[in-house]
């Protein structure tokens, strides 16, 4: 089973918002990853652009949180673990989330995170360095408000590493580490980091407080910022990865399966504000064709509408990944090597094999 996420065109158009949705789009045909949402299509029609995902039905760390849920510090290791492995992941692949938090983690059934929404991602090349005021305010690093104010040099993977920071954090205490909202003016968030220091607990372990001290400092030089970094941690020295990213370790807070983890509220809200709702289109798709063909020629007032909504046409791409991991497999097939009657050599292709999968898995798996 799937989820499907779908944005109308013109609503897309109008909020300016076109390219996020092709630069996430871009991100997730090129990504898959056990600790992440990966996609699986994408398709349009004339009004819409659909996603269709992973589906994960433990609801995501925000709503478990204002369900006042106790996470324990062994369940938020776990979860560190995991969204460390997949940020070294991305880093990998050039990738900066940008958005790390959360409403942007979610629970499979079984209570492992993975990431979601790479809607204002992005993919930096050797040498370059992010520019953009970009994420949400208190989970976003010092850099990133320092570089907006000052100008500089930019920011980099690191701004990732403060955002689990920050949601390690606020999963423990139940509050951030700093007191920064949406509205807070950057100039004094430059200020407030300089002035402020966080202050932890005593019921922390002091393992688990100095892998949140690295995390969260300021100075991005000095700032844990990948996965080889968190796992010289000694909070993390008895972590068996493989186990991690083979999903094997039992998640200290397994969601409920017998509820719906979400707010049926503001779900029911969403259906009755959308403006365009899926199961009315096939009629409204008819009745805007016979309203195109008795409108008189001469009317251009929506000509630039339609020039975008027909280059959003022509510029989306479908994605199939079913079908692309078919011809993958089709195509190591393909090049395979003859098989071989020496059984030492088949008992020794088949260890590599299983060495490889493993040192792999992490990079290759899909969620469950």
């Amino acid at each position: 089973m799937y989820a499907m996420k779908y944005m109308n065109k013109q609503q897309c158009i109008e909020r300016d918002e076109v390219r996020n949705v092709f630069r996430e789009l871009e991100i997730l045909q090129e990504i898959e990853h056990v600790f992440l949402v990966n996609l699986w299509y994408s398709f349009q029609d004339e009004e819409d652009m659909f996603m269709v995902v992973d589906l994960l039905l433990g609801g995501d760390l925000r709503y478990h949180l204002q369900q006042n849920v106790q996470f324990t510090e062994e369940t938020v290791k776990l979860y560190i673990c995991e969204m460390a492995s997949a940020l070294g992941y991305l880093r990998s692949q050039r990738i900066i989330h940008r958005d790390v938090k959360p409403d942007n983690i979610l629970l499979d059934e079984q209570g492992h995170a993975h990431l979601t929404d790479f809607n204002i991602a992005t993919i930096i090349r050797d040498g370059e360095r992010a520019t953009a005021l970009a994420g949400t305010k208190p989970y976003m690093a010092p850099e990133i408000f320092h570089s907006f104010l000052n100008g500089g040099t930019g920011y980099s993977f690191e701004v990732d590493w403060w955002s689990l920071g920050v949601m390690a954090y606020e999963l423990l205490r139940g509050w951030r580490p700093y007191d920064i909202h949406s509205n807070s003016p950057v100039e004094s968030l430059v200020q407030l980091f300089s002035t402020v220091s966080v202050q932890y607990t005593t019921a922390w372990s002091k393992d688990m407080v100095a892998l949140l001290r690295k995390l969260l400092t300021v100075n991005p030089e000095h700032r844990f910022s990948s996965l080889a970094n968190v796992q010289t941690s000694s909070y993390l020295s008895n972590v068996d990865w493989d186990e991690i990213c083979e999903k094997k370790v039992e998640p200290g807070f397994v969601p409920n399966k017998g509820r719906l983890h979400c707010d049926p509220t503001f779900e029911l809200e969403e259906m009755i504000l959308e403006s365009r709702p899926l199961h009315k289109k096939k009629k409204r798709l008819a009745k805007n064709k016979s309203r195109d063909n008795s409108k008189d020629s001469s009317q251009s007032e929506n000509d630039f509408l339609q020039e975008c909504l027909e280059a959003i046409q022509q510029d989306f791409v479908i994605f199939n990944r079913e079908k692309l991991k078919k011809s993958q497999d089709q195509m190591n097939e393909s090049i395979s090597p003859p098989e071989t009657t020496d059984e030492t050599e088949t008992e020794t292709e088949s260890e590599h094999s299983n060495i490889n999968m493993c040192s792999s898995v992490c990079s290759s798996t899909g969620s469950s």
